[in-house]
């Protein structure tokens, strides 16, 4: 049975190995919806303009990527999804950095700060209907 309003979770990292493994624990918390994987930045901003908005939709968003780090990806997101409640975006970063910790608290668009590796528990923790 699934326990999530969540019909999608996209990840946003530029590190293949990690897109993996937490693909894996997505699947081992029970979550049964699409998974999207953006090995960037640009990427994964080109997805949410495409994106219908409307499907309920968890992201975990790396901080450190080239080009485009994920503090720009947030920013840049933030006018998509001003009106939606749909879309929830979490940062999932190696960074335990109480700066980036603050910054990601001072954006409205940013719901959570994770520090990686995702684990099974942390899933089921987001993936909560109350959560």
């Amino acid at each position: 049975m699934t326990v999530t309003a969540y019909r999608r979770i996209v990840l946003i990292d530029d590190n293949d190995d990690d897109n993996t493994f937490h693909s894996i624990m997505i699947r081992k918390a029970g979550f049964a919806g699409e998974i999207v994987v953006r090995e960037n930045g640009e990427g994964g901003l080109e997805f949410l303009r495409g994106a219908d908005l409307n499907i309920p939709t968890l992201v975990f968003l790396d901080i450190n990527m080239p080009d485009m780090n994920g503090f720009a990806v947030a920013e840049a997101s933030a006018p998509l999804l001003r009106d939606t409640r749909t879309v929830v975006i979490v940062m999932l970063t190696s960074s335990n950095s109480l700066y980036d910790r603050d910054r990601a608290g001072s954006l409205e668009v940013i719901n959570g700060f994770l520090t990686k590796p995702l684990t099974v528990e942390m899933v089921l923790d987001l993936l909560r209907p109350d959560a």
